[in-house]
């Protein structure tokens, strides 16, 4: 069965680019030109990747992604905004709200098929996702991609629950941001070193009682990230 790709996109040229070339390339397509017309089709029938602009006619893109990552059943989608702006601002600002990557206009159709084909094979299966994480109160159960903190449920994206299940299973190790990319997002990953800094700002917004003085996820100034070894000895005695 051919993996599903849903754009959201209300520039007639643009879809018909993208259909042509994706379904060139093998995929099953469905597009909208409106937000709310995407998300009731993805909550009635899923999607393996969703193309998303920003300026929709009805609602703003980065509402439609908040939409999405806050739905339990569409939060691990893969999701690449299409978008004319340009500026880093913008970048961030859609990586913050859990983008995978982020493709600016215009666009070639063979990149953002190779860069789709990243995002989903970057997508860990939960059958190789790993040891479950029992630390300091934070717990992560790789095969049903649940993850709770002091008892409270977390929201976690695939990305950020990834990327987090790495962290805590390498306890004291300092990872640089490129070592982070290669290790978590894989060799093919289109996205800077930037990206790690805004993901990991959202895991400590996430699970950090004070985001601002972080105990799990730890910054080594000049070196990168590295997840506290204190909060395991603390958890196993």
């Amino acid at each position: 069965m051919p993996q599903r790709v849903v754009i959201i996109e209300d520039e007639p040229d643009i879809v018909e680019l993208v259909c042509y070339n994706f379904r060139k390339a093998g995929f099953e397509v469905a597009s909208f030109s409106r937000g709310k017309e995407g998300l009731e089709y993805l909550r009635r029938s899923g999607a393996d990747l969703v193309l998303l602009d920003i300026m929709l006619p009805d609602q703003d893109g980065l509402e439609v992604c908040k939409s999405i990552r806050a739905d339990g059943r569409l939060k691990t989608i893969p999701l690449i905004f299409l978008t004319a702006k340009g500026e880093e601002i913008d970048r961030v600002l859609g990586l913050e709200l859990g983008a995978d990557d982020y493709v600016v206009k215009p666009f070639s159709p063979r990149e953002l098929i190779a860069r789709g084909k990243a995002v989903m094979r970057r997508q860990t299966p939960p059958s190789e996702g790993g040891q479950a994480v029992s630390i300091g109160g934070l717990r992560l159960q790789p095969d049903t991609r649940e993850a709770t903190i002091r008892g409270a449920p977390i929201n976690l994206s695939d990305l950020e629950f990834r990327l987090l299940q790495f962290l805590a299973s390498h306890p004291r190790q300092v990872f640089s941001r490129e070592n982070l990319l290669d290790r978590v997002w894989g060799s093919e990953a289109t996205v800077t070193p930037r990206t790690v800094d805004v993901h990991i700002r959202r895991l400590r917004e996430k699970i950090e009682e004070q985001a601002d003085t972080p105990e799990y996820i730890q910054t080594v100034r000049g070196a990168g990230y590295r997840f506290s070894g204190q909060l395991q000895e603390k958890d196993q005695g």
